[in-house]
């Protein structure tokens, strides 16, 4: 039996809303709308809600405007049926309702992520449990200890029991067999990197060993050390090592093909540091074909980096992109419209409207607040006594009788930059929201239970039209 979704909006949005259910034409839910009575839908919150609808019927979900707050929690148990946000956009509900009625899943996977603390030796035991820390929270399964050549790493062991403490798994990254003998005995889960001449130090450690070529390039060696292992009955991982482009990239990758085929069932690493560190380039887009790679080759770990500063969100990245491959290869689908948080400096459709559809929202505006919109035309800004575009936020100023108020001429100087970005870039703006950087940068967490507040003066407040 379908699912039975109910849509609560206000009397602006409602006619939107109807039209965007009825052009779905979906046989995956059944729906209907309700008019809680409120102009603007987005301003609704939790105690409205609650007050105004009586019941929700057949539904067995409810689902708000993006921008509605409140304690979804707390209407969920009153009401007895779940209470969901839907997109902030109306323009966006079909993509939002393209999986049954559900946002995409993406909850699960199948790789680890290992993020390397690569200057460990040089830090205290605080600053690499900071390091570890926020690598945790960016989705790292594994803090990787890179050991440097002809570096001492005193503190090694401790450095390793103290991650162990807070609950990590821990593995050590080490040209040198009494490191990775100090590494295994202290507790560490994993040890890089092993060779077959190596394969010593696996008998001496339960830590599980990832493998590499005794010589650059290699196979061979790879193949005989994993059948040691094998025969030894215990289990590792192999990584025939990613090259930088001009440096082998292309071969490397081939030998990861290769080895797969050979090795169909032994898990595989890749670390991807030789090309998001030693390639110029945002790194969303290299880790997001590193991903579908690792992906196409059954891959189980992943070692990433954060050393060069177009690094610096290697790991939050890797998690997400990790995520969206898991879901595009179970679904049988290409990754595409499951997350944009891969594309940070563009977005797949970076204006929900035209010009001539807010040129039709700004006729209903009987107030004299300003709102902002973009479009591909421009920024647009408005309010019932005028109605102004441009591409350039300095031929908007002239415009907007802020001179003598401070506050408003601040306010509106930071959101129409905000909004000249979103449109030299093509990224969604939406007015009094931070824009949308994807995983290249931390998320700003906006508390959904608590009424937005005010802007610095009424006539700087946000009106939306949905």
């Amino acid at each position: 039996m379908a699912e039975h979704l109910l849509f609560l909006t206000g009397s602006l949005a409602e006619p939107a809303l109807h039209r965007v259910l009825d052009e779905l034409g979906t046989t995956d839910f059944t729906w209907e709308v309700h008019n809680l009575g409120l102009k603007v839908a987005a301003l609704m919150t939790a105690d409205m809600i609650q007050r105004r609808l009586s019941d929700t019927g057949d539904a067995d979900r409810v689902i708000l405007p993006g921008r509605c707050r409140g304690d979804l929690a707390i209407l969920g148990t009153h009401f007895g049926v779940p209470f969901e946000r839907g997109p902030e956009e109306l323009r966006d509900l079909p993509e939002w309702l393209g999986h049954g009625g559900r946002p995409v899943d993406l909850s699960q996977h199948d790789v680890l992520i290992f993020a390397e603390i690569v200057d460990a030796p040089h830090l205290t035991l605080d600053d690499i449990l900071r390091h570890a820390l926020a690598y945790r929270r960016d989705g790292a399964d594994v803090i990787d200890l890179g050991g440097l050549p002809e570096q001492p790493f005193p503190h090694l062991a401790d450095a390793v029991r103290l991650l162990k403490d807070n609950g990590f798994e821990v593995s050590v990254d080490s040209m040198s067999a009494d490191e990775l003998l100090i590494g295994g005995r202290a507790g560490a889960d994993f040890l890089l990197s092993l060779k077959e001449e190596t394969l010593w130090l696996a008998d001496e450690v339960a830590s599980t060993p990832v493998l590499i070529p005794s010589n650059p390039g290699d196979l061979d060696s790879l193949i005989r050390a994993w059948h040691g292992m094998v025969e030894r009955g215990r289990e590792a991982l192999v990584d025939p090592i990613l090259d930088p482009i001009h440096f082998g990239f292309v071969e490397s990758i081939v030998r990861y093909h290769r080895l797969r085929q050979v090795l169909p069932d032994a898990p595989m690493m890749m670390g991807v540091g030789n090309l998001t560190e030693l390639t110029e380039a945002d790194t969303c887009g290299i880790n997001a074909l590193l991903f579908g790679m690792i992906s196409e080759l059954g891959a189980k770990a992943v070692l990433t980096t954060e050393v060069s500063p177009h690094c610096r969100s290697a790991v939050r990245e890797a998690n997400l992109a990790r995520r969206i491959m898991f879901r595009a290869r179970a679904e049988r689908t290409l990754p595409k419209q499951l997350d944009g948080g891969l594309t940070g400096l563009h977005e797949r459709r970076p204006f929900a409207y035209n010009s001539a559809e807010i040129r039709e929202a700004a006729r209903a505006v009987k107030d004299r607040n300003y709102r902002i919109q973009v479009s591909e035309d421009g920024m647009h800004i408005y309010n019932r006594d005028r109605f102004h575009t441009a591409s350039d936020p300095f031929a908007l100023f002239p415009h907007l009788e802020v001179k003598s108020d401070g506050g408003h001429a601040f306010y509106l100087g930071v959101e129409l930059a905000r909004a000249e970005i979103a449109h030299r870039l093509g990224k969604r703006y939406t007015q009094d929201q931070p824009l949308n950087w994807g995983a290249a940068a931390p998320p700003i967490e906006q508390d959904m239970q608590r009424y937005a507040g005010v802007a610095p003066t009424k006539k700087a407040r946000t009106k939306p039209a949905s």
